[in-house]
């Protein structure tokens, strides 16, 4: 350890001769020229430019510490978000959204006036329409439908309130996931959890304000920028923990390496970031003297709060934990856990969703039943579970995928499937949220009779983002970041507050 500190002295060292080189000047020059003109320019396109102009010695709270606590525009509704996000878009006509019409015209000829002009992933020529292949009932004193893919859900289907008529104008998963959670279809753009964290900070300081929990044994096809944080300083991207092993990698210190030792380290390494802040005004500095202090602080409250094992029989039992692996199951307790401990913003991805029928697991009958039976029992708990605390009141929990599928069986190329599938739509799928400021039992939306296009109560997915961030006490339309000369905002341009839904 003592050669390590040793050798981030001489680092500095030598980095500061190599800035006072006759050499590095000139070359600093020539740069700071071009920079100057384009200042003009823009007008200060660097929204941290006051910033720059400050001394070590005059930091604020949220310059030291990003995840301070913040107000919002006006009085929140709900504290945290936790995010159920179904990696491969589940089918909502096997789960929520219940049409006999279309069971009875199971295997006929999908009309050609539904086919023009729509563009699809995988079906050619003439699919053949395909019915619910589950059973349906309506539950609850709201009387929503739920299919049999679901039997523990219908016991909380009165706390949620349904999007029906949710629609994209992305088809492939990629492009839509990153849309579904960055309000863009392109890299670059930070996540809603992002946004969370950084508008309202954390409550826990010594946790981080925005987490990622995955499962089913892949992350989204989009990778991590669907919990990226753009071009927010990066103190403000979701942290991956793990449910099985260590919940985050190298949380304990090597052997010879007190806590004492380690605080001073960072107290040693902070002081050098700070001054390398007050020459440079990078906000990535902040991020990173940031970074060291959470990890230190991580190293006593993540243990703790990470660990299922300490939960009483009858709650891992209600959730149908799985210690020692990774599941659905143990993420949504341990997201009640994070949410409890003042977490903002926890982020759930389940992969396994995509249901062409290529393969049996990815089929809609059998392979859609399995990926259901793996959710049902986990999330009733979540509701439930946060319910008795007392702490539903507190979140908003939103369910979801990036699109939903077709009411035609896939086929490629006029080619009959070798299981029954269906194939990406973004016309219409389902969503729900539950929670604070959620009216109870609702339902907003309807599709047609076959379920293909949504014919009341269209939402889209900026809709979507302006009501979390209503939620959390948020204007979308006023909540932006300076960003290369404009303002951005989550919902771009576009997006309004899902009113039918909120209690």
């Amino acid at each position: 350890m003592k050669d390590q500190i040793e050798r981030l002295v001489q680092e500095h060292l030598a980095r500061e001769a190599q800035e006072k080189t006759r050499r590095h000047f000139i070359k600093s020059c020539a740069q700071g020229l071009g920079g100057l003109a384009l200042s003009s320019i823009f007008m200060g396109c660097d929204p941290l430019t006051k910033q720059s102009q400050k001394s070590a010695s005059t930091f604020s709270e949220r310059d030291l510490n990003p995840l301070a606590t913040l107000a919002p525009h006006y009085g929140p509704k709900v504290k945290s978000v936790i995010y159920l996000h179904m990696a491969g878009a589940p089918s909502q006509l096997e789960m929520f959204d219940y049409k006999p019409k279309l069971h009875k015209l199971d295997g006929q000829d999908c009309p050609e006036s539904l086919l023009a002009g729509k563009k699809f992933a995988f079906i050619k020529g003439t699919p053949k329409l395909m019915g619910p292949q589950a059973e349906f009932k309506q539950e609850g004193e709201s009387g929503n439908w739920v299919s049999d893919f679901m039997p523990h859900f219908k016991k909380v289907v009165d706390d949620v309130a349904f999007l029906k008529a949710v629609h994209t104008d992305q088809f492939n998963h990629g492009p839509a996931q990153l849309f579904m959670h960055t309000g863009s279809a392109r890299l670059g753009r930070p996540s809603i959890g992002a946004w969370a964290t950084y508008g309202l900070g954390s409550e826990n300081q010594n946790l981080p304000g925005f987490v990622v929990l995955t499962s089913g044994g892949n992350t989204p096809d989009a990778g991590k920028s669907v919990w990226g944080s753009g071009f927010l300083p990066s103190v403000y991207q979701g942290v991956q923990c793990r449910s099985k092993g260590d919940p985050v990698l190298y949380l304990e210190d090597p052997d010879g390496v007190s806590r004492d030792l380690k605080k001073s380290t960072i107290d040693a390494i902070t002081k050098i970031n700070k001054e390398e802040y007050a020459k440079y005004a990078d906000p990535e500095i902040l991020a990173r003297i940031n970074q060291y202090e959470m990890a230190y602080r991580m190293q006593i409250a993540v243990p703790e709060v990470m660990n299922i094992n300490n939960e009483p029989e009858h709650i891992k039992e209600m959730y149908g934990v799985e210690p020692g692996k990774e599941s659905f199951a143990n993420n949504c307790l341990l997201a009640r856990k994070l949410v409890e401990d003042g977490v903002r913003f926890v982020q759930l991805f389940d992969w396994g969703w995509d249901s062409h029928g290529v393969v049996r697991s990815g089929s809609i009958d059998k392979g859609l039943r399995n990926k259901c039976t793996q959710i049902d029992r986990p999330i009733t708990a979540l509701i439930m579970d946060l319910k008795q605390r007392g702490l539903l009141d507190d979140t908003l929990i939103v369910w979801g995928g990036e699109f939903g599928r077709t009411p035609m069986q896939e086929n490629r190329g006029n080619k009959k499937m070798p299981y029954k599938g269906r194939d990406h739509h973004g016309d219409a799928f389902t969503m729900w949220m539950a929670g604070g400021g959620i009216k109870k039992g609702a339902s907003h939306g309807q599709t047609d009779d076959i379920g293909f296009s949504g014919v009341e109560g269209r939402v889209s997915v900026h809709d979507v983002h302006a009501t979390i961030l209503h939620l959390l006490g948020f204007d979308h339309e006023e909540y932006t970041y300076e960003f290369q000369g404009r303002p951005f905002r989550l919902t771009d341009v576009e997006g309004n507050i899902i009113k039918e839904i909120l209690s």
